[in-house]
């Protein structure tokens, strides 16, 4: 069976440093035999959650958006690649704001106490960050955010790849290293069978 790789850009830049490490881990992927998936949160109408509740009794949004076309493929993929930028020591608004949106798989989750997967269905993420600050602090926001946001998914945290010192466009395609991690990891996202038992941490500067 083919495995399926979503790879989600959330910087509002084109071409932006997370987003050309994503492409990097997608293509290692594809090359690894997985079938994916590229999207860019930019090209999509996201609305922020109005905590409504609405929610908590039925497991769903309410907005009517293209959360709803998004939430399907990351509950049907069986691998995501989670790309961000870091602004002010977290991800950024447009990742935030889908994350929040997920409240509604939260609440499927722990309100209702729903399995949101049901087959079985060996799932795994992994987040890539950039960041321009000199702080060694600032990724540990996303870490948190993230691990809440792939347990909400019902998938598997498996790895980061975390860049910082790096902030204008394309500057990452200098970095051979965080080129060749994000390779590394795309594969092995695909042909690694057993799972980590943590989370491989990776921090290139």
């Amino acid at each position: 069976m083919t495995i399926k790789v979503l790879g989600l850009s959330t910087s509002p830049r084109a071409n932006g440093n997370s987003d050309l490490l994503l492409r990097q881990a997608l293509a290692s992927a594809q090359s690894a035999g997985a079938y994916p998936e590229y999207i860019r949160l930019s090209d999509l109408n996201i609305a922020p959650c109005s905590e409504c509740n609405w929610c908590y009794t039925t497991g769903t949004c309410r907005i009517e958006d293209d959360y709803q076309m998004l939430s399907g493929k990351l509950l049907n993929t069986d691998r995501l690649i989670f790309a961000t930028p870091i602004f002010f020591m977290s991800v950024c608004a447009q990742a935030k704001a889908l994350i929040d949106r997920s409240q509604c798989h939260w609440a499927h989750k722990y309100v209702l106490k729903k399995q949101l997967i049901t087959d079985g269905r060996d799932r795994r993420a992994m987040v890539i960050a950039v960041g321009g600050s000199k702080s060694t602090k600032m990724f540990e926001s996303v870490r948190l955010t993230m691990k809440s946001y792939f347990d909400s998914l019902e998938m598997r945290y498996v790895a980061n790849l975390f860049v910082n010192k790096v902030s204008d466009a394309g500057q990452i395609r200098k970095h051979p290293s965080a080129m060749k991690e994000a390779f590394r990891l795309g594969e092995e996202l695909i042909t690694i069978s057993t799972p980590p038992a943590k989370t491989l941490d990776i921090e290139l500067t």
